[in-house]
């Protein structure tokens, strides 16, 4: 492939504290059986990209184990495959890096031992399909420096009240703004994807470490939209960004609408890693209604409009409702759950009812018990 993948493992995990407080955003599971690290991993080697550098920051022990050696995507290879970059440090650093471009710095010995002449780099805040190359097949039939990836939504569908839009004239990237109220009738939302030449990437990472340039939109696009030919790619299928506990929350729950689980599982595979678990067991006693259910569970409750991660115990009598349920939980008898997000291993007793709502879900943490 003429591309090499850049995926940025911990660049939002501000958007979710709750959830990336023991793990990257890209090892945090999503859809019953999936970690969002999954979905632009498999969009790149769907596109024949096999080379993906994954930088990491910290708490990055669960992306390591999940990604391993890559062989469940294919990517186990001599050449190319898949590496996991993680923080540099130097004598005169004094902490990890902040945003996009300090950590580009940090992987120069990467981008100067790869031998493909473009590089698509992205984030794993979305859960999306794409076609890698469509986007730099645009990209060179413009002639364009950078290509930036962008979704159009209407106002007040966007799952958070600020983002980095775009002012397009004639396909071309005009203007950059980052907007906390986002009142137009439609924006432009970036996507957090990147296309450009490895060459233009290698020289802007150069001039921001001369320059002490930091952050990438503010001080290299926003800066160079007059100076760099900068076009836009409209992505018109189903993006659904992780801006939020809430909107991880709908996200998951959007999964269960049969079309958008068709358009981002359906005719091209999404790859995870396999854990070679016995199928679901239901009882005699079970009842599951439009739920996803994973393998290794055990169902003698009733569960309805929910997720359930592998290995999943819902006991006689238990009700689960509207809920994410992570691997290694066991709900007891007679309990009662609905618009939880309960994280792996968590046990909730006996004749125990906890609810949330649609609109704020309650998060129960890794590991306890109720």
């Amino acid at each position: 492939m003429r591309a090499v993948g850049i995926i940025f493992s911990n660049i939002h995990d501000n958007n979710v504290p709750e959830l990336a407080r023991i793990r990257t955003l890209g090892s945090i599971p999503f859809g019953g059986r999936y970690r969002l690290i999954d979905f632009p991993l498999s969009n790149m080697v769907n596109s024949g990209i096999d080379t993906v550098g994954i930088i990491t920051k910290s708490n990055y022990q669960s992306l390591m184990d999940h990604v391993g050696s890559g062989k469940d995507w294919d990517l186990a290879r001599k050449d190319g495959g898949v590496i996991i970059l993680p923080p540099f440090g130097d004598t005169d650093s004094n902490s990890l890096y902040t945003s996009r471009l300090e950590a580009l710095k940090g992987i120069t010995n990467f981008l100067f031992r790869a031998d493909e002449e473009y590089v698509v780099m992205t984030d794993c805040d979305a859960v999306t399909r794409i076609n890698y190359n469509e986007v730099i097949e645009q990209h060179i039939r413009n002639h364009a420096d950078i290509t930036l990836v962008y979704k159009k939504y209407e106002k007040g569908t966007y799952s958070a009240k600020q983002a980095t839009t775009f002012k397009i004239e004639d396909g071309r990237i005009v203007s950059v703004n980052y907007k906390e109220n986002l009142d137009e009738e439609y924006s432009n939302i970036f996507t957090n994807i990147f296309v450009m030449k490895k060459s233009l990437l290698q020289n802007i990472v150069m001039d921001s470490i001369s320059h002490n340039k930091r952050h990438f939109m503010t001080d290299v696009i926003a800066e160079n939209v007059d100076s760099l030919k900068i076009m836009g790619f409209e992505h018109k299928g189903v993006y659904e960004a992780i801006t939020s506990l809430q909107a991880y929350y709908d996200s998951n729950m959007k999964m269960l609408n049969e079309s958008i689980r068709h358009e981002i599982f359906g005719d091209r595979s999404v790859f995870t890693k396999i854990r070679d678990s016995a199928p679901a067991k239901y009882g005699n006693s079970a009842i599951v209604k439009n739920s996803m259910i994973a393998d290794g569970c055990v169902i003698e409750g009733e569960v309805e409009n929910s997720i359930l991660f592998r290995n999943v115990k819902v006991a006689r009598g238990a009700v689960v409702k509207n809920s994410i349920i992570m691997q290694n939980t066991v709900l007891g008898e007679n309990s009662t759950l609905n618009c939880i997000i309960a994280d792996k291993n968590v046990t909730i007793r006996d004749r125990k009812v906890l609810s949330g709502s649609e609109n704020h879900p309650f998060y129960i943490g890794k590991g306890i018990m109720i």
